[in-house]
This record gives C-alpha cells, structure tokens and sequence, in this order.
C-alpha cells in the first residue's frame, strides 16, 4: 500500500491514519467538516489535499448511520482500489451497500476493537490500535486483493486481525461493549442528584464501573441505532436478573427465615455467575487471565512519585503486569496498585520497603 484516502478524521479515522504516515504511506485526508481535517494534517496524520487519481485504499471512518453513505460515494466516483470501513456494526452497511446496488466485491468491512472515551482528532495516537484486536468480515464476494490490504493496514496499526462474520460481529460487540455501555451509564445515572455526602464516598469500584459512561452521547446514539436489536435482547437478559436479584434482597428483608435462606440463595448465585464470567475475559495480550499479587503502595500526589515506582521495581527485577490509583478522598495522597507475578511480590515488597515507601498489608 502506498497511498490512503480517510474518509473522516475523528479519534479513529485520524489515529489509522498517523499509524499509516508513519509507515510511509501517502495519506490524504477529507471530512465533512474541512476544518477537522486541517487539524488532523497539522498533527501529521496526512494531507489534507485531494488526491490527483484513485488510491490503493480508502477508509471510511464515519458513524455507522453515515457510512453507507460516504462509501457509496467514493465507489461512485472511484476513490480508491479498494474500500473499507471501521464502523463498530457491521451487517447494517453492507445491506445498505448491497440496497443500493454497487459490487461490494472492492469492499470489506472491519472494525478496530479500541477507542477512547474522548473524541475527535486531537485524541487520535498512531498507536491507538497496537495489540488491539481488528475484526475484519470478508464475504465470499470480497477480492483477495482487497482483503490483503485490509490486512496490511492492520500489520501498520501493529493490531491483530481476527476474521468473523459479520452478524456474529454485531451480537458479539453488542455483548462486550455495546451492552456494558448502557448498563455503565444507567449505574452513573444513580449519582446525578444523589446526595453530596454520599458521592464523596466514591471508591475504585464505582470508578471502574462507571468509566465508561463518560462516553459522547451522541457518538453513542449513531453507535446503538445501528445495533439495537441484539442490544436489546442483551438487556431483557439483565433486567431478567435484576429483577430475580430484587426479589432475593426482598427476601433477605423477610422475618421468615426460609425467605432468607432462598434470599441468600439468589444472591450467591448472581455473584457466583458474575465470577464464571469474569474468569473468562481475556488476560494480557488477550492470553488467559492469570492471578497476580498486589503490592498496595502509599504515595503523594507530587510530579515523578510513579516513574520513581517504576524505576524502583525495575532496579529489583520486577516486571509489573498491570496498575491501578486509588486517589484518597480529601488528601493529596493515594495507593498504587502494583499488580505483580505471585514469586515477585515479596522480592517488590522488600525492594520498595528498602528504597523508603510506604507498603500497605
């Protein structure tokens, strides 16, 4: 591949395309909102010049309701050799190609499994999609020509393609994102006019479930119209649980101890069920989950005490898995979560004890 056309230069559009620059494609750059596009080649994602003839690629990066249309466009007028989206649904466009009647064997749908909760091309990064999964959806009608490409700019976003079909695609994001987003916004709604008191008493827990709720909501809107069914019959699933989940803490209320006995039932078997499915999402890099141990550490919140941590645990010969901050409420303090291979953490403990921070047990 040596030349792109993104059509749409949000978060996603612009971060596939500084990806592309920087490995020496040609990468020109166009939006319905000119000025978008300006700011996107101003960050090196590309030119914002039309190209003089048709490209080895073009990239439609638009909301889903929109993509049909701007990919049916540039078929029209032969834009490029081949073309792909990144919308997050895929069946809706290629019926809405195959409608109007174009040959779709140029065209393969795809979509790059990893965002941000902000939005636009000042939030792009070339390596947004490093490690990330990217689902492409190939027909028996798809050029192999188009698919290599297609797998070429996945090799250049250095993420990982997984092939699937594309209704599978749409049930499975609606179950791994699409969902999840909805139930995190409904879980953050609880706090809008709840009392001052009780919202200063947020922990990390109610942090991780509603950070997703920060979303755009329109770029949400565009995302659930254009995937609402399988949605939906995700969340009839949920609110079956929730009810049967009201029903046991009503029972825990009950005088009557076998109430409470079934009560206790219900609950265990919710948070058994949560516990089988939390085992099963992917671990680091996507591999099985593994058990870490965590090394809870006492910091200030001053500029360098993290690169200190780190370069602490590095002087010990700790490789670090994964991290989390838990800011203290009303302190400039906090506690660093160091999660660790279990044989290591001892040997961080003792590390950082000797190097003079604060370990909590």
């Amino acid at each position: 591949m040596r030349t792109a056309l993104v059509l749409g230069t949000g978060l996603i559009g612009t971060s596939a395309a500084l990806a592309l620059s920087q490995r020496g494609v040609v990468v020109h750059l166009a939006d319905r909102d000119p000025e978008q596009a300006r700011t996107a080649a101003a960050l090196g994602a590309g030119t914002d010049e039309a190209p003089e003839g048709p490209v080895d690629l073009a990239i439609a990066a638009a909301p889903p309701a929109h993509v049909a249309d701007v990919l049916a466009d540039a078929m029209r007028r032969g834009a490029a050799r081949a073309y792909l989206d990144v919308a997050s649904v895929k069946g809706g466009p290629r019926r809405a190609l195959q409608a109007r009647g174009l040959d779709l064997s140029s065209y393969i749908g795809t979509h790059p499994m990893s965002g941000r909760e902000k939005s636009g091309p000042l939030a792009a990064t070339g390596d947004l999609f490093e490690g990330r999964p990217w689902v492409l959806t190939p027909t028996r009608d798809t050029d192999t020509e188009v698919l290599n490409l297609a797998l070429e700019l996945v090799s250049h976003c250095r993420a990982v393609p997984v092939v699937m079909d594309a209704d599978a695609h749409d049930r499975a994001v609606a179950l791994v994102s699409h969902m999840p987003h909805l139930v995190s916004s409904m879980v953050a709604a609880r706090l809008e006019h709840a009392e001052e008191a009780a919202v200063r008493l947020c922990g990390q827990g109610i942090r991780d479930v509603t950070r997703i709720a920060g979303s755009d909501p329109r770029m949400w809107i565009d995302i659930l119209s254009a995937n609402p069914g399988p949605v939906a019959d995700l969340l009839t699933d949920v609110a079956a649980d929730l009810e049967e989940t009201v029903r046991a803490l009503r029972a825990l209320q009950s005088a009557d101890e076998d109430k409470r006995r079934e009560g206790t039932t219900g609950i265990e078997d919710i948070l058994r069920r949560g516990n089988a499915g939390r085992v099963r999402v992917p671990g680091k890099h996507g591999s099985a989950p593994r058990v870490y141990e965590t090394v809870a550490v006492l910091i200030d919140d001053q500029p360098g005490q993290l690169a200190r941590i780190f370069a602490d645990a590095g002087r010990a010969g700790v490789n670090v898995e994964d991290v989390r901050i838990e800011h203290a409420t009303g302190q400039q303090a906090g506690l660093v979560q160091l999660m660790v291979e279990p044989k290591a953490a001892p040997v961080l403990t003792a590390a950082l004890r000797e190097r003079g921070w604060a370990i909590r047990q």
